[in-house]
């Protein structure tokens, strides 16, 4: 069925390179796909009225075919992925959440042994605690993806037959797939296949809803990590210090126990002595002249929800600081660290009020606040970049 299908495509939307993207053709060549996919929906058992409503209306988006092939978690760098990540608004609306939510997470941490703090940050990480579950309609976007997309259609085809399929089942409402460009939804942000393999009814109502169900999300995040591997007998690591000049292993698939890493001068950030049996990795995600951490596999488990380092270390951190814990104290090597959300928010008021005209604040940064920074740094004489940063935060007025 799946090959029947790319048979129907015409040939230009079947390459790799869609080079006519936003272009009529490009337009054209869309309908007559979205066409397609609704039929080859109802084939795979979605019901036809359902197929028809999610698919209807799917036009060309630019933004979803830009955005499939630039991440901000592999090119943003660490200390400005971290500054609004995990800043202080976060941090606090995790500890409000965890009294909240605290009866339905210590039933999760016992029955799935994944720390609450580290389902916790997951959800803080992917949707603001459930405040923001996405941009984009997912079908939409996904159709986007295997008709216009430069790769893995064939993918994307198949994560959207799952979510048509979802809904067909009555598990979550047609309106409610809000979520990524690349069609994770809910507030854990699950793609369809994952949803599909790991999802739980954890509420008892008889539906998988991790759209408008707390606990269904978070349990459904335990049980992702647990079948990642995570265990709770271990911790997901902890910052350390490395000699000076320190020339040995590194990379995280270099795992050696504590007592090895102690041998080889790795202490505790404090200075303690390392021992003991469990294994761990160093890495050091800023290079020598940053932060290094020594992480367990439950490190691995963390960076399996998305892969990226810089992902699995905000979790991480954010688990920490959510559950008291202390902040990393090496500093990330740069002078001119990243802006919060807070203070994203208030460089777009800023651009605007020196005549950067950026459009209406909402403290995230697009292709305008970009443009507008750049201006700016023009102006006052600063490397262009168009990076949210403190320094031109601080030329525009910010304090």
């Amino acid at each position: 069925m799946r090959q029947g299908f790319f048979r129907t495509l015409t040939g230009a939307v079947l390459g790799a390179g869609v080079g006519f993207a936003g272009s009529l053709e490009a337009a054209h060549a869309i309908e007559s796909c979205v066409a397609s996919l609704k039929k080859q929906a109802v084939a795979a058992g979605v019901r036809p009225e359902i197929a028809e409503r999610m698919l209807s209306g799917a036009k060309y988006d630019e933004k979803v075919i830009r955005f499939s092939t630039s991440q901000p978690e592999h090119k943003t760098a660490i200390w400005d992925y971290m500054a609004f990540l995990v800043d202080k608004e976060r941090i606090e609306d995790g500890k409000a959440n965890l009294k909240k939510h605290g009866r339905t997470l210590a039933s999760i941490e016992k029955r799935y042994g994944v720390d609450r703090h580290v389902v916790l940050a997951v959800w803080g990480i992917e949707s603001d605690y459930g405040q923001f579950q996405g941009d984009f309609y997912t079908p939409h976007a996904l159709a986007n993806l295997v008709c216009a997309g430069k790769r893995r259609q064939k993918y994307f085809r198949g994560e959207l037959i799952k979510t048509l399929q979802i809904a067909s089942r009555g598990d979550v409402p047609v309106n409610d797939f809000r979520g990524s460009w690349a069609g994770a939804f809910g507030q854990t942000q699950f793609m369809p296949s994952t949803y599909n393999s790991l999802s739980v009814d954890f509420d008892g109502d008889g539906r998988k809803d991790l759209v408008n169900s707390v606990p269904d999300a978070l349990a459904s995040t335990a049980n992702f990590l647990k079948n990642a591997g995570w265990r709770d007998s271990r911790p997901w690591g902890f910052e350390a210090k490395v000699p000076s000049g320190y020339k040995g292993p590194e990379g995280r698939k270099k795992y050696a126990s504590l007592s090895t890493w102690g041998q080889r001068g790795v202490t505790k950030i404090d200075g303690g002595k390392l021992s003991g049996k469990l294994e761990a990795a160093l890495i050091r995600p800023a290079g020598a002249g940053g932060p290094a951490f020594l992480v367990t596999r439950n490190f691995r488990a963390l960076r399996s929800y998305n892969a990226s380092t810089s992902y699995g270390l905000a979790i991480a951190l954010l688990s920490e600081l959510v559950s008291g814990g202390d902040p990393i104290k090496t500093p990330w090597p740069t002078n001119n660290p990243g802006l919060s959300r807070a203070q994203r928010l208030e460089l777009q008021k800023l651009l605007n009020k020196n005549g950067f005209n950026v459009g209406e604040p909402d403290g995230k940064v697009g292709p305008a606040t970009r443009a507008g920074i750049r201006k700016a740094e023009e102006k006052h004489g600063m490397p262009v970049t168009g990076r949210p940063s403190w320094n031109v935060y601080y030329a525009l007025g910010g304090r």
